[in-house]
Parts: C-alpha cells; structure tokens; sequence
C-alpha cells in the first residue's frame, strides 16, 4: 500500500512464533493466520444513530489498516477474535460494502469467534462471507477466544479487554494500546484492533510483559521499565 512497515516484535511460546504487528495484529506462521480482535466497526454510525455527531472515517481507517498488515505479512487466513461489529444499528450499507470488498480485495479466508458485541447479530453474517463460531476454538495448539480462557494449558489467544498502559512523565502522561503478555497464564490479549473503542489499563510486573504500540513499532514493557 505504499507505505512503510513498521517494526514488529515476535515471541516464541512453546516452540511457535507470534509475530506482533505495529497495525495490532498477530501473525502465526504455522496457520498461515493473521489474528485480530475488536473492531468495532459500525461504531460510529451507531453513536450518529443516537444524534452524536461522529466522523464514519474511523471505519475506513481501520480496514485500511487491517488490509497494511494483510499486505505485510501475505495471511491466507483472519481470524476475528471477537466484536467484528459494534451493534445492529451500526450496520448500514456504507459498513457492511466496506468489509465486503475489504474481502475481496485482500481475498483471505475470514473466521469470527463471537464477541459479546457479535452474539446479538448472528441472522447478519450469513451476509457477510463468514465462518462463525460461537464458543472458543481449539487449533494448532491454540485456544482462540473472545473474552480470557481460564485454567488452560494451551497458549490462550483472546482479545475483549483492550489492554492499554499508561506512559507517565513529570510533564505529561499517554496512553497506549498493547499486546498483554501474561506467561504463567499462557495467555496473550491483543489490543483493540478499532480505533474508537477505549482501552483497559493493565498491571504490570515482573511476570508481565506488554508490548505496547507506539506509532510503528511493537515495544516491550515490563514492571522494571
């Protein structure tokens, strides 16, 4: 798409590399899968729909975001970890055309483990050129989920918190989306993939990592700084 690629950072968790992506969103080689959560998109039109005036660009930005890392990284398949859509009355036309031909211009594969934004929709995605799943699914060694999967021994992959961490200095303070690396949990939490959506400020400490993202680059960050 013309523009430069970032830097990533890739983790290696039982013998598999992750690859993180500065546009947040996991590359895992071995599926030949780009993993993304939390897009949210309709948002927008849905706060128009109560007299909020806001910009339905941020729809656009996020697929165009989503169609930079499908050009990175070449995925035959996306694995949506969840809230694909923000609600009913965010799927207008301009909505559903913009994911439709980010399908075929990208031509991968797409798979949607259901978010709790996603349940109440399930008669729309027949639509929508989807694989749905409405549980977490087991594949290639991994849990794939929306909300955490608890007590697993398996690498847990899940998105719904929109981890974030807060960045402060004498002067100023930032927040920040991240990757929410939790080992002992075996457990990954991507970032918010939308860019309306917020974020959940999380802990960290020796045993946690958050790679956070900061323009194009993938940075880890741990309770020593």
């Amino acid at each position: 798409m013309g523009q430069t690629q970032g830097q990533m950072q890739e983790i290696v968790v039982d013998q598999r590399r992750l690859q993180l992506l500065p546009e947040k969103a996991v590359y895992v080689e071995e599926m030949r899968s780009l993993l993304v959560s939390d897009l949210h998109l309709g948002k927008s039109e849905t706060f128009q729909r109560y007299g909020l005036p806001v910009s339905s660009q941020v729809n656009q930005a996020t697929l165009q975001r989503l169609e930079q890392a499908c050009d990175r990284v070449k995925p035959d398949y996306l694995w949506i970890l969840g809230d694909l859509f923000h609600a009913r009355e965010g799927l207008v036309d301009e909505v559903i055309d913009g994911w439709l031909k980010f399908l075929h211009r990208t031509q991968v594969t797409a798979y949607l483990v259901l978010g709790n934004h996603d349940r109440p929709l399930p008669d729309l995605f027949n639509q929508l050129t989807l694989v749905c799943f409405t549980e977490s699914v087991a594949t290639h060694g991994l849990i794939l989920s929306h909300e955490p999967y608890p007590g697993s021994s398996q690498l847990n992959i899940c998105g719904h918190i929109h981890p974030c961490v807060r960045l402060k200095s004498r002067l100023d303070t930032l927040r920040l989306p991240c990757f929410y690396w939790e080992p002992r949990l075996k457990r990954l939490t991507l970032p918010s993939f939308g860019d309306f959506t917020g974020g959940y400020e999380v802990p960290l400490s020796r045993q946690t990592v958050a790679y956070v993202v900061a323009e194009d680059q993938v940075v880890p960050l741990n309770g020593d700084g």
